[in-house]
């Protein structure tokens, strides 16, 4: 079996990068590698959409499965890689060779699991997969407390479905503040109450010990304090690990992902990676090398790849994106706020309908809009423009962010 190219994982960036070789006109032959059975599909709604029921799976389909045909991608899905041989340019799947003249690695990551007494009990589970979330809807309406695990976006909104549910949810968050690593405090101490609020049991800076375990199954969390919190569920997120092991094995530069040129290649020959497992050098966040792990990412990069495999060289330099919905909360974020050295807040938290602007250097390096999509739409542009703006005009949501002077 031989593609020209060849197109592994399946998910946000693998499905852009298809579309976008037939939307500019490669007659080429693609082959897509997905190790689940399904075609696909969007991941953020899993713990958000189609968790809470609001989602069929179908509607949740990046493009109806019939699409795939029609565009002739071959579709390999239930598959994974087990080696690259960049030299003779194929992959081993299963007992299989195929074998590609460019391939683009798009793995993603699988779910950081906890490594403590009890981890892989049967109703443990993470959000990554459609059969994570399958399992745990299957399980609902015989349960009534769950404990979640890490206080970042996924097991935020977790715990906010399994609240509009009806169940008993503790959040367990081992450092001070939700949200810690991707966002202020102002942010962080807003959801916190909002959870709260709708019932959650929500504690930071709280440390586990294990989990114990009743007939196969978690029947409870154990803190380091002594403290045993019935549960009967666990639900995972704290983060993933990139799968980029193949490749990796196989010689490719990295670490922390697999790293990639501003064309998302990768130091083997044509092969390029992008998505959550590509760390590449982001100016949005002065140059560092970095994984994003959101949509927009999987998809630029995807699109950057194509157009190198098409003979165009555009640089990838887009602005980072991402979104939460939590309640009737939406959360828009645009840049990064990696290294601010202050904030502003924009508008009153106790309305529901707020901004924190993160500044460096007088200057607005990302903002999280909480159901304000002026402040979200608008304040892009000065995130792009690097301008060193009018502080107390940033400050006053009266002020139309778009009509903010400069310093």
């Amino acid at each position: 079996m031989n593609y020209d190219v060849l197109i592994v994982g399946a998910g946000h960036a693998g499905a852009q990068a298809a579309i976008s070789l037939r939307q500019l006109g490669f007659e080429g032959s693609i082959g897509m590698i997905g190790d689940e059975k399904d075609p696909p599909y969007e991941r953020p709604p899993l713990s958000k959409e189609y968790f809470a029921g609001d989602k069929s799976f179908d509607r949740i389909l990046i493009r109806p499965a019939a699409f795939w045909g029609e565009r002739k991608v071959d579709m390999l899905l239930g598959k994974r890689v087990k080696s690259v041989d960049p030299q003779g340019k194929f992959v081993t799947v299963g007992d299989q060779e195929i074998s590609y003249g460019r391939m683009i690695w798009c793995t993603g990551g699988s779910p950081r699991m906890l490594t403590c007494n009890g981890a892989d009990a049967q109703n443990v589970h993470a959000v990554r997969r459609r059969d994570d979330v399958d399992a745990m809807m299957a399980k609902l309406d015989s349960i009534s407390h769950v404990t979640v695990i890490g206080g970042g976006y996924i097991g935020l909104e977790a715990a906010a479905v399994l609240s509009k549910f009806g169940k008993k949810v503790v959040l367990i968050e081992a450092l001070d503040r939700v949200l810690a690593r991707v966002a202020g405090e102002e942010l962080s101490r807003f959801y916190e109450a909002e959870h709260r609020a709708h019932g959650v049991d929500l504690r930071t800076g709280a440390k586990m010990d294990c989990i114990e375990v009743t007939d196969g199954k978690a029947s409870a969390v154990l803190m380091a304090d002594g403290e045993r919190i019935e549960t009967d569920m666990v639900i995972v997120g704290i983060g993933i690990v990139p799968e980029t092991g193949p490749l990796i094995a196989a010689g490719a530069a990295g670490g922390n992902g697999v790293d990639v040129d501003e064309y998302c290649r990768t130091s083997l020959p044509d092969i390029y990676a992008v998505g959550d497992c590509a760390a590449h050098s982001n100016r949005f966040a002065g140059g560092a090398t970095m994984r994003l792990e959101s949509v927009q990412n999987a998809n630029d990069q995807a699109k950057t790849a194509v157009a190198h495999i098409m003979g165009k060289e555009d640089a990838y330099d887009a602005v980072p994106w991402f979104w939460s919905n939590q309640y009737d909360l939406k959360l828009q974020t645009v840049g990064l706020s990696i290294g601010h050295d202050k904030t502003i807040l924009r508008g009153d938290p106790a309305t529901r309908s707020f901004s924190v602007l993160y500044m460096k250097g007088g200057k607005v390096i990302a903002l999280d809009c909480v159901n304000a999509v002026k402040d979200y739409v608008q304040g892009r542009a000065h995130v792009l423009s690097g301008a060193l703006l009018d502080q107390a005009q940033l400050a006053d949501a009266s002020v139309p962010l778009k009509e903010v002077g400069l310093a």
